[in-house]
């Protein structure tokens, strides 16, 4: 893989204003089955692009299959793992609990601190003189599990976000065994949190979401796909949370479908009745266009009935209206399935 090439996106798209194009938003989109065939795409599905939090289910991974039982995790709290969450008192209070099993809490989190994202979500000031901590993080989930993974491995709590460290390096093994990428041909970069972070051709990532949805187990990780992607179906709310797009898509799944936003434009899901994973990216990082295009690819493949349409309407942005509340434009959806 050339990690440096630009990806060859094309336009998925558009906001209109009078009918006429204004902002073109490029993208590429993959749907791939569990047995790695590409079944529909648009853009580039080969070029490597950082996949952020939708690699998530994947960081937890070794935990699960490792120590799941020893710390007595429940669904709701595999789900708390693989969350980019609001930081709503659910959140906050679930990470909490999970660190004090193994006597550790707020101080030992290495993601950092910011305001929590339901109030940016939902339109909502912060009350003068709110302090928030680093489990207020939407990360916190995923850094609280790497800390239950060394000290499951008897490894150090300190330096956890190290390459080399034990916790990073099987996290590395979990990445390669699902994307199918070799460990040496990971691409690795720095997360917004401060952990490791992969970029995978989205080809490799909607295969990876797709082998989640096996009932059969995996020949390394046992039964914790399918229990990773069943307690983030079950508990979508502590994946995300009020107003959030992974929510809004787990709802409308109705219990079928296990969804994986990534900070700056990346999207992942899959359906266990089918079988198939689908990841996006779309190239400028802003959500709405690639909800758009998202929704769009859903009912393209014929997932979407009346009841999930609804469901979705949310990740829709309304007719844009200029400040006398005159509509003046539209985003639409412009890509078109190959295979589909």
């Amino acid at each position: 893989m050339n990690s440096s090439a630009l990806p060859r996106h094309v336009p998925i798209t558009v906001a209109y204003r009078g009918g006429h194009p204004e902002n073109i938003h490029h993208g590429s989109l993959a749907v791939v089955n569990a047995q790695g065939q590409l079944l529909a795409s648009v853009g580039d599905v080969e070029s490597p692009l950082f996949t952020r939090s939708s690699l998530k289910p994947f960081q937890a991974m070794p935990l699960i299959a490792q120590a799941a039982d020893r710390y007595e995790l429940s669904d709701a709290d595999v789900a708390l793992l693989c969350a980019s969450h609001n930081g709503e008192p659910m959140h906050v209070e679930r990470a909490a609990a999970l660190l004090a099993r193994i006597g550790a809490g707020e101080s030992n989190l290495a993601c950092g601190s910011h305001v929590p994202f339901f109030f940016s979500t939902n339109g909502i000031t912060p009350e003068p003189g709110a302090r928030f901590n680093r489990l207020h993080h939407n990360c916190s989930g995923k850094h609280t599990g790497m800390l239950l993974l060394a000290h499951a491995l008897g490894a150090p709590q300190g330096g956890y976000l190290d390459s080399h460290h034990a916790v990073q390096q099987e996290i590395a093994r979990s990445v390669s065994h699902f994307a199918g990428v070799p460990v040496g041909q990971l691409v690795r970069g720095t997360d917004g949190c401060s952990a490791p972070n992969y970029a995978l051709p989205l080809r490799s990532l909607a295969h990876a979401f797709a082998r989640l949805t096996l009932e059969e187990p995996d020949p390394v990780y046992g039964k914790a796909p399918l229990r990773i992607a069943r307690a983030m179906s079950h508990h979508p709310e502590l994946v995300s949370g009020q107003g959030r797009n992974d929510l809004a898509l787990m709802r409308a799944g109705r219990g079928d479908w296990v969804s994986k936003v990534g900070a700056d434009g990346v999207q992942a899901l899959a359906s266990f009745s089918r079988g198939i994973g689908i990841a996006a990216k779309v190239s400028d990082g802003q959500l709405a266009p690639l909800m758009v295009a998202f929704v769009s690819a859903l009912d393209q493949l014929d997932w979407l009935d009346a009841e999930s349409r609804s469901a979705l309407v949310s990740l829709i942005p309304p007719p844009l209206k200029n400040a006398a509340g005159i509509e003046v434009g539209e985003m639409r959806a412009v890509l078109e399935l190959r295979g589909a």
